[in-house]
């Protein structure tokens, strides 16, 4: 394998396959770091609208048995 610096950057490219390699380590950290925010936020959405999607479901059943009550009276 070689490499190759690319100019006015941290990266290296992989000669064989071409691939971009980003050599400073602070960098790769912060963008982890950003993905896995990313991550927890979407898996907090998604249970926020599931939890959603379960309440206007009770809602829904309530209102029915409401409706079943007032037509018995």
């Amino acid at each position: 394998m070689s490499f190759v610096k690319v100019t006015n950057s941290s990266f290296i490219r992989d000669t064989r396959s071409m691939a971009l390699i980003n050599t400073n380590s602070s960098e790769k950290e912060e963008y982890y770091n950003r993905a896995r925010v990313l991550k927890n936020q979407k898996e907090q959405i998604n249970m926020m609208s599931e939890e959603i999607q379960s309440v206007k479901s009770e809602m829904g059943e309530i209102k029915h048995l409401l409706q079943q009550l007032l037509s018995k009276q």
